[in-house]
């Protein structure tokens, strides 16, 4: 299993930036050919996906976000191969949720239920 833990979350105003990270533990990325993902969940509405990559090599790992947040957001993993970061930029007050990474073994996945392993979440506050 792994462990993740999500950090960064904060208030903001419309038009700024967060960096989030998801620190990973355990099982580590690594040595598994593993999936993580970014989802967020807005009060009253259903989790939603904002992006994934694939934790294999730096070179060869694969990256999707979602078509609604493409040009704002970005995941990047940097030389710690059990870290990975949601950069998010222009920030809205739609942006507003509880951000959660979650991992899975590949191959890649839009869907919340194909996920196996959950961090604890990190709230995001846009205010306008």
């Amino acid at each position: 299993q792994v462990q993740l833990v999500e950090s960064g979350g904060g208030l903001v105003q419309a038009g700024g930036s967060l960096r989030l990270s998801c620190a990973a533990s355990g099982r580590t990325f690594s040595a598994y050919a593993m999936a993580m993902a970014w989802f967020r969940q807005a009060p009253g509405k259903e989790r939603e996906f904002v992006g994934t990559t694939s934790m294999s090599s730096l070179s060869s790992s694969r990256t999707f976000i979602a078509d609604s947040m493409k040009g704002r957001f970005t995941i990047f993993r940097d030389s710690d191969p059990n870290t990975v970061f949601l950069q998010m930029n222009s920030l809205k007050p739609e942006d507003t949720a509880v951000y959660y990474c979650a991992a899975k073994k590949l191959p890649l996945s839009a869907l919340p239920n194909d996920y196996t392993d959950w961090g604890q979440g990190t709230p995001v506050t846009v205010s306008s």
